[in-house]
């Protein structure tokens, strides 16, 4: 009860600051807690064959707007396609890649799945740093291996830089996007996940100048080695594949035959009057392709530069059957890298070979092949190297770029 002293002016403010203690006196309920919110920068893992895979990620925006960004290295991918966050429940859709972030914010700690991998995921630290002197291991090695596709190694790419170590795995299909880390306990921990791809990698310096490592990614987990080049030669192992003598046809006297279905349902095939007496390449590609997200971009550009000098670019796209249904990876896939040039689904990713039955050893993604104004192959590019993998990346998009330049300095032959 709130008790007036006679004789006393009480005010308006003296009232109101009355009532105010009141009520606290009385256990009134405190003002509401402010809205959850994840904006920042999170340390996080995902769970692979039993290894938990850190990765940086970085959150933004409206509670109706939630946008997600990883890292490549140091450089941001941006893959999110629309978030939001209700309550506790956080979810960030990834179309491209056909998978999305659902996690339960509690004790300000995120848990969940991503792409169907357990995630967790806590708010940025500084680490502290080690007093360790790290060995170097910078440039170029090869790791000896045996795989399906015929190749007998890959290369390993390391850069020290002072703000950390980064390595990428190049392959034939391409490379595993920039893995990073540090130095701690006589061994590198690097690792990655840009909402593809999750791969943890270290790399422990032995005595005979090699390097022992331990791989995890969705191949699960393998103890590897790898040799500087020379020393590789010097013990008779053999180097990695040529990207342009991987695949091949079987007559390159032949006009090379293939067709597909476009977004609108209609058949197209390499006898269409849009590709008479032009340059064309016909890229083997997937959306779930994370080499093919690699290389897109550039094709894209390549499409900008020649389209008009006569060049014609076909992704010729192989799926999985359940996107076979709706398209909705591809379609997403098209829009992120905005893709100007001839999109047509090929079927399913098992079929690739029966479809086009004049390549040989077609096993990688993405492959290349590239058309002459005849409409027979000139030659085939292999897979397609990320930023990771540095002067290989470059030497790469030079190569294609010459290819193409050349095809289209060719003149045509008469009734082409």
């Amino acid at each position: 009860m709130l008790h007036l002293r006679p004789g006393r002016r009480f005010t308006p403010w003296r009232i109101a600051a009355a009532i105010l203690s009141l009520s606290l006196a009385h256990g009134a309920p405190a003002l509401a807690a402010p809205p959850a919110t994840v904006d920042g920068t999170w340390d996080a893992t995902v769970r692979v064959k039993d290894t938990d895979i850190p990765f940086k990620l970085q959150l933004s925006g409206a509670p109706d707007h939630v946008k997600a960004t990883f890292f490549d290295g140091e450089r941001p991918v941006n893959a999110s396609t629309g978030g939001s966050l209700k309550g506790d429940q956080l979810h960030v859709a990834f179309a491209s890649y056909a998978s999305a972030l659902d996690a339960r914010l509690a004790d300000g700690v995120l848990r969940g799945t991503i792409g169907g991998l357990p995630f967790e995921g806590h708010r940025h630290h500084s680490p502290a740093t080690s007093a360790a002197k790290a060995p170097s291991i910078d440039g170029v090695w090869e790791i000896p291996v045996d795989t399906p596709k015929g190749e007998k190694a890959w290369r390993l790419i390391v850069r020290q830089r002072p703000a950390g170590v980064y390595a990428t795995i190049l392959r034939i299909d391409g490379d595993t996007g920039t893995i990073s880390g540090g130095y701690a306990d006589g061994a590198f921990h690097l690792s990655r996940f840009a909402g593809e791809r999750p791969t943890s990698l270290v790399i422990s310096p032995q005595g005979d100048g090699s390097l022992g490592l331990v791989l995890t990614d969705f191949s699960g987990r393998r103890e590897l080695k790898a040799l500087r080049p020379d020393a590789a030669r010097t013990a008779g192992l053999a180097g990695p594949t040529d990207p342009t003598r991987h695949t091949a046809v079987r007559d390159t006297k032949e006009r090379f035959r293939f067709s597909g279905v476009d977004l609108t349902g209609r058949t197209v095939t390499n006898s269409d009057p849009r590709f008479k007496g032009k340059v064309v390449l016909v890229n083997i590609m997937g959306s779930w392709c994370p080499n093919c997200h690699d290389e897109a971009p550039f094709l894209a550009a390549l499409d900008a530069k020649y389209r008009a000098r006569g060049l014609e670019i076909v992704g010729l796209d192989f799926e999985n059957a359940d996107q076979l249904k709706s398209l909705d990876r591809l379609k997403a896939f098209i829009a992120r890298y905005q893709l100007r040039y001839n999109i047509l689904v090929g079927g399913e990713r098992s079929e690739v070979n029966d479809r086009l039955p004049q390549a040989v050893n077609l096993n990688a993604w993405p492959t290349t092949f590239f058309l002459d104004r005849q409409g027979r192959v000139h030659s085939v590019h292999t897979g397609f190297p990320s930023r990771g993998s540095g002067a290989y990346e470059v030497e790469a998009r030079s190569q294609i770029t010459r290819e193409v330049e050349a095809l289209l300095a060719a003149k045509s032959a008469p009734g082409a």
